[in-house]
């Protein structure tokens, strides 16, 4: 079980939003590069970048910080990155650039050609962002509500190619009340894909509920504004899940592996 930590960018800053309102950023650093490695020096295997302004405004926005963030991390961990992606040049500079994974959203609901266009150009790098609210997913920084089923458009961009999908809860986001586990599950048994999870990671408590899941199809976990509060130590819970991972992994007493 992974813990991404995340580093939301906004106006160069590293921010945490609540419910991806823009007018309720709280700022927890100015020098996001100096962010990133102190998740990894907390052990974390993945970080999670989104480009805020970039997702309202459609386009890369915070490219000096992304690019700092790059130098500094650069061989220590994968970064996966999302927000403002609309098109293959965006997606091959940001590979080029030491990007591991990029995260199409909006574009992959209002622009399925484009999604399934990418995944055929770089097979393997591109990772799907669905952002729900009470089952129906959302657009547009999270503004624009769509009458489409999450489950309906994961499968669909499963079979284009897309090597993951990340699912955020909307109504948790950035409110420390706990992931939404029963749908996050419900969406990972109906796909042969990995799922990461996202939207009110809260306590030790629900990385326990996602270990005890994650046979299920549930890749990892993207840590936001618990981590940054102080209300989860991140370094404690990666080594709890390490343990109970490990514990799920290990034959019972007297058993012996094919």
């Amino acid at each position: 079980m992974l813990l991404i930590p995340a580093i939301d960018l906004k106006d160069g800053h590293c921010v945490r939003l609540k419910q991806g309102d823009m007018a309720q950023a709280t700022t927890f650093s100015e020098a996001p590069a100096d962010m990133a490695a102190h998740w990894l020096e907390q052990g974390a295997r993945r970080l999670h970048l989104v480009d805020l302004n970039g997702a309202f405004a459609g386009k890369p926005q915070n490219m000096a910080a992304i690019r700092a963030i790059l130098r500094q991390v650069a061989g220590q961990a994968p970064v996966q990155l999302g927000g403002g992606i609309r098109d293959l040049d965006t997606i091959e500079k940001y590979l080029d650039a030491g990007i591991s994974h990029v995260i199409i959203g909006t574009a992959a609901v209002k622009n399925p050609g484009f999604l399934k266009d990418a995944c055929a150009a770089f097979d393997s790098h591109i990772i799907v962002g669905l952002d729900a609210r009470e089952g129906k997913v959302a657009t547009d920084g999270w503004s624009r509500a769509t009458h489409h089923e999450v489950t309906d458009l994961a499968r669909k961009f499963q079979d284009w190619g897309a090597q993951s999908i990340i699912y955020t809860d909307i109504g948790r986001d950035g409110m420390l009340t706990g992931i939404n586990i029963e749908a996050t599950v419900r969406l990972a048994q109906a796909l042969s894909i990995p799922v990461i999870a996202s939207g009110g990671l809260s306590s030790m408590s629900d990385i326990e509920q996602l270990c005890a899941v994650q046979g299920e199809g549930i890749e990892g976990v993207i840590c936001g504004r618990a981590i940054y509060s102080g209300a989860l130590d991140f370094a404690a819970a990666q080594a709890r899940a390490d343990a109970l991972c490990a514990s799920a992994d290990k034959p019972a007493s007297g058993a012996t592996r094919a």
